[in-house]
């Protein structure tokens, strides 16, 4: 298993690895180019034999930049049990782009056992912290379309030095 940046060139088959990959949100086509390319050095790709089989889509929000937001994780039926999410989780934050941050954020709904389970057993790998709190609300913000969104964060993040 190869884990690398993305390239624009990988946009059609992240769409479609998210797209097979519920209860992810889908995201246009340019929207994934744009994670690809303005944000391919917090994104992370795994790749076997040519074929794409994780995706990380991350970015460093502008008014925290000791935080790395995760949006998506998402990882092929084929290589799900094989801890894939959590290899490409630190390689994420071991990239020259995530150095200096300090906390990884992200939001999951309440019934997403899946991505629970990764972000804890990531907390505990690295010695870290998992709180959670309320982000977006299912009435206040989504107008009940949607489940609650709880935001998990981790820190302290391990320190990577400078080369």
């Amino acid at each position: 298993m190869v884990l690398r940046e993305p390239k624009a060139e990988d946009g059609p088959a992240i769409s479609a690895l998210i797209a097979a990959s519920p209860p992810l949100d889908g995201n246009s086509a340019y929207c994934n180019l744009l994670q690809c390319s303005d944000f391919a050095g917090t994104c992370v790709v795994a790749e076997r034999e040519g074929r794409l089989l994780g995706w990380i889509s991350a970015y460093r929000p502008p008014s925290r930049p000791d935080c790395i937001f995760v949006w998506q994780v998402a990882v092929a039926a084929e290589a799900r049990g094989e801890g894939l999410g959590g290899r490409m989780l630190d390689a994420l934050i071991a990239r020259s782009a995530s150095r200096g941050a300090r906390e990884l954020t992200t939001t999951i709904t309440e019934a997403n056992s899946a991505s629970w389970a990764l972000f804890s057993a990531f907390a505990r790998r690295h010695g870290a912290v998992l709180t959670r709190s309320t982000r977006f609300e299912r009435d206040a913000h989504f107008a009940g379309a949607n489940d609650t969104e709880w935001q998990a964060s981790i820190s302290p993040l391990p320190f990577i030095p400078s080369n």
